[in-house]
């Protein structure tokens, strides 16, 4: 069976469930081998979480280089292993360094980079949503070794047995002339919840909440249902709740389990980074809001007398 190679995704010593997601669309395509790029001693912690999703090898290029720089050292470890191994395909995570580092693979390895899959099919081709979801996608390379990125949340993450045989990777030298050094890590503060690419439930806000104060009635429902927070952009711009939450083009992409949009018209901009969502529940005092064209379940009402019986109703189902 080929082997495909897969770029672990970690932060902190912890691995990202998007790691598992990976290796789980890797396996539609081949055998899957991860690739773990850290300082010294990082591919040991992760090997048996590796292994109970299907690594068959875990590649490790490791060096104190590897902690300092963005970007290159993950792309110089791929590039390395994929001389040697000839693997099927690469795929990584299409977070905003993921995107980065396989461009710049597939131009150094004159592959052909595939952008942003939903899904990835044993022939090779992968699915994409585009245009802000109004149109599904499918693509296929037409030479050259497919660099695939996969959108956060958009496959499961399906447990499968593996050897996770490790193999060392040699990593060159970083040239600091034509890196990004880290210079220092400041954690973002995000409290209890969720991270929210990472969440399985997303309860955003959007123009609809009205002001920073009256968000609380978005964390109270997100905090009931052990959800991340998000916003939207109108939300964001009018000062109701930090950039880091945006959800949407340019902000973060998320494929929950399921996704509750309070007070959210339903721009393209916004769904373009939701739509993918298992389950949709929407709820605005607009019946014509363009995001009942895409919800699952909508209720057409306001959110301060809706989300708290919600959220009540939800703290008795846990009671």
């Amino acid at each position: 069976m080929a082997e495909v190679l897969v770029l672990v995704d970690h932060l902190n010593g912890e691995l990202k469930k998007t790691t598992f997601e990976a290796l789980t669309a890797a396996r539609e395509l081949g055998e899957p081998s991860a690739v773990v790029v850290g300082t010294p001693g990082t591919a040991g912690k992760f090997k048996e979480a590796l292994a109970s999703y299907g690594a068959a090898k875990v590649y490790v290029a490791e060096s104190e280089d590897a902690g300092n720089y963005l970007v290159t050292p993950k792309v110089d470890a791929l590039a390395a292993v994929a001389g040697s191994a000839s693997p099927a395909a690469v795929v990584v995570s299409a977070s905003a360094e993921g995107k980065e580092v396989a461009g710049r693979l597939a131009a150094r390895l004159g592959g052909t980079l595939l952008y942003d899959a939903v899904g990835v099919n044993s022939d090779g081709s992968i699915e994409q949503s585009i245009f802000g979801g109004a149109y599904s996608v499918k693509s296929k390379a037409a030479k050259g070794l497919p660099v695939i990125s996969v959108r956060p949340g958009a496959v499961e993450a399906v447990e499968a047995e593996g050897a996770a045989a490790e193999e060392t990777v040699e990593l060159p030298a970083t040239d600091p002339a034509k890196s990004a050094k880290i210079t220092g890590v400041e954690p973002v503060v995000g409290g209890d919840r969720p991270e929210l690419t990472e969440a399985s439930i997303v309860v955003s806000g959007g123009r609809g909440v009205g002001s920073a104060e009256k968000f609380e009635v978005v964390e109270k429902l997100a905090d009931s249902l052990g959800a991340a927070v998000g916003a939207s952009r109108a939300a964001v711009d009018s000062g109701y709740y930090p950039a880091q939450f945006q959800v949407g083009q340019t902000g973060k992409t998320v494929s929950p389990q399921l996704y509750v949009a309070l007070g959210i018209s339903g721009a393209i901009q916004h769904r373009a980074g939701m739509q993918t969502s298992k389950t949709i529940v929407a709820v605005n005092k607009d019946p014509e809001a363009p995001i009942f064209e895409i919800a699952d379940f909508g209720v057409v009402g306001d959110l301060f007398n809706v989300a708290p019986q919600l959220t009540d109703e939800v703290a008795k189902r846990k009671g």
